[in-house]
């Protein structure tokens, strides 16, 4: 890489191309990107039975040792997650209610009915509804990571306007602005 591929900034964080706020860049190459948050499970055949049976989600990559759903969700198992890392069983831990993977449903009220369907399902709580008006429930999936499900925004405004609150009322209440809102209709 030479000077003419480099973007450098000055010590005050601006660049001498207007640009604030970035190191360097290699003229031509992407920006990282972010591609899909990953789970550690102890049964991976458990795991994705219960994502696709709880979730409805569909395995698009399936390498053994790690899956990869639609949507971007993917489990690695424990065994080779630790080989990974270089750790022990017992640094692995689970049910550390500081994460969660989020999702959103159309149809929530009957997603719930599915999901009542499920005994084994341990929840974090029932559905509750948020200061902003979405209806959510949280669970635990077979290694107590928590999903929640919520109900698509979109259709959460479109239920408020269709209660007969005007665009105004629906942006302030779920924080959108009022052009998304109109969006909704």
């Amino acid at each position: 890489m030479n000077g003419a591929e480099l973007l450098l900034c000055c010590l005050d964080g601006k660049a001498e191309n207007g640009k604030a706020n970035v190191l360097f860049e290699k003229k031509g190459v992407d920006k990282m990107k972010f591609k899909c948050p990953m789970l550690v499970v102890n049964n991976i055949e458990n795991s994705r039975e219960f994502y696709k049976k709880v979730l409805g989600l569909r395995v698009i990559s399936d390498f053994g040792a790690n899956i990869t759903f639609t949507g971007g969700l993917a489990l690695q198992t424990r065994e080779s997650w630790i080989e990974f890392i270089g750790k022990q069983s017992k640094d692995i831990k689970y049910k550390g209610n500081d994460a969660e993977m989020y999702f959103e449903e159309d149809d929530f009220d009957n997603f719930i009915i599915k999901l009542k369907s499920f005994p084994e399902i341990k929840y974090v709580h029932d559905v509750i509804e948020h200061f902003w008006g979405q209806r959510a429930v949280r669970f635990y999936d077979l290694d107590y990571h928590i999903i929640e499900v919520g109900e698509n925004m979109k259709l959460v405004c479109k239920r408020f306007l269709e209660q007969g609150m005007t665009i105004e009322e629906v942006a302030k209440k779920t924080l959108f602005s009022e052009k998304f809102v109109q969006s909704c209709l």
